[in-house]
């Protein structure tokens, strides 16, 4: 009989001292029955490894069997390949990191039931920060502080002890555009019967859909369905927009405007942005960058700029931490500083993709409140996509994409 474990911790990184020490079958005083023992990290650390040696070396380890690159699997497909490939090494224990992030129902379960066939033959230890996540098999808890385990005990004992707070209250209004907003559409975004193809894979369907000022909707659908399809041609990347019947903010695409003019209109996040940035801008600096559409200050705040993103960071309530380097902040304060900064401009769009990946229960309410909030108090239109529910989060309607055999299909939930 093995013994599951689950690990939860607000710092807690896959590259620690303490997840290294406990690979290696060395973290004896907290887990005796792997002493000497080899493990295998499962997470999207171990996954962006492959897919950096892939782009660098052609070394298609990973893929060998599919033929194809790790870049043109979906998230789930890309999950099971390292799971399987890993296993086929013969741990003796394996780490599990938030391994349903970013995957959709039919992928989560699929994947759930592989690890409970796997929990047979070996201890698993699953990090984990959504209650939802947690494994079905596992019976112990623990909490990990600064590299040290502050609390060990049952599962049950462990999520009622650290339940999160459910309320998430922002008491001040947020600030209101610097500018007045001298454009006004009715009609956002438009996409008529819009169909697109990959070669020879069907992606959309006869894809109607019409955001207009001041909604807020959520965009969901299975991963590989076309979410980010739809995204990148609404954002002006995507050369499969051109030729479509898609309008927008009034104007039909590919009759002269140029991505920038689009760009401009649309306030933009996603937790991917944070990846590669390093700079050593403060907390006010990060949001002043949204008057310039840069990520991270490079040229001199006015005095008005700092005076709104001084008005947000009270909103947030992270006054206090206004000259605090933004990369030091936590998680969840990054990306509400983040959104402030989407949002400085109150451009008629703002798009949030997957904001709560990786979030706690407990920061996920948070970002959710803070989102809700602005689309009450402003006229911006939000677009906020993620497969997961989360159940604080208040969209008007819902389009949800519904994957055939030619292509999506969408349908509107209200």
């Amino acid at each position: 009989m093995h013994k599951h474990v689950a690990l939860n911790g607000d710092d807690l990184a896959m590259d620690s001292a303490f997840i290294k020490k406990l690979l290696k079958g060395e973290s004896v005083e907290y887990f005796t029955e792997l002493q000497g023992k080899r493990g295998v990290l499962f997470s999207n650390i171990t996954l962006a490894l492959f897919i950096e040696d892939e782009f660098r070396h052609d070394n298609f380890e990973l893929t060998k069997s599919y033929g194809r690159s790790i870049r043109t699997l979906s998230s789930g497909e890309q999950k099971k390949v390292l799971l399987e490939f890993l296993m086929a090494k013969k741990p003796d224990f394996i780490i599990m990191d938030n391994p349903f992030d970013a995957l959709d129902v039919v992928s989560v379960k699929q994947l759930k039931a592989r690890l409970v066939s796997i929990a047979d033959e070996m201890t698993v230890i699953q990090v984990f920060k959504r209650k939802s996540d947690l494994l079905p098999f596992i019976q112990h808890a623990m909490r990990i502080d600064n590299g040290k385990v502050v609390y060990a005990d049952g599962i049950e004992q462990y999520l009622e002890k650290f339940e999160p707070d459910a309320r998430a209250n922002f008491k001040l209004d947020i600030p209101g555009p610097i500018q007045e907003q001298h454009e006004r559409y009715e009609e956002l975004i438009k996409l008529n019967d819009v169909t697109v193809h990959y070669h020879d894979r069907p992606i959309l369907n006869a894809i109607s859909w019409t955001i207009k000022a001041g909604e807020f909707w959520q965009l969901k659908g299975p991963n590989g369905s076309g979410k980010t399809t739809i995204l990148t041609m609404i954002n002006g990347d995507n050369p499969k927009a051109f030729g479509q019947n898609i309008e927008l903010f009034g104007r039909r695409k590919g009759t002269g405007e140029s991505v920038w003019e689009i760009k401009k209109k649309i306030g933009y996040f996603t937790p991917s942005m944070m990846e590669l940035f390093t700079r050593r801008n403060t907390a006010e600096q990060m949001i002043v960058s949204g008057f310039h559409d840069s990520i991270g200050l490079y040229r001199k705040a006015s005095d008005i700029q700092k005076h709104v993103a001084g008005e947000w960071l009270k909103v947030l309530g992270l006054e206090a931490k206004s000259r605090n380097a933004f990369v030091d902040l936590s998680q969840v304060h990054r990306r509400m500083v983040l959104i402030a900064r989407a949002m400085v401009k109150h451009p008629p769009l703002l798009i949030l993709d997957e904001p709560s990946t990786g979030l706690d229960d407990k920061s996920a309410v948070l970002l959710s409140a803070l989102i809700n909030k602005i689309a009450v108090e402003s006229q911006t239109a939000i677009l906020y996509v993620s497969h997961r529910k989360e159940p604080d989060l208040k969209p008007q309607f819902v389009f949800e994409l519904i994957p055939g055999e030619n292509g999506s299909v969408g349908e509107i939930l209200r």
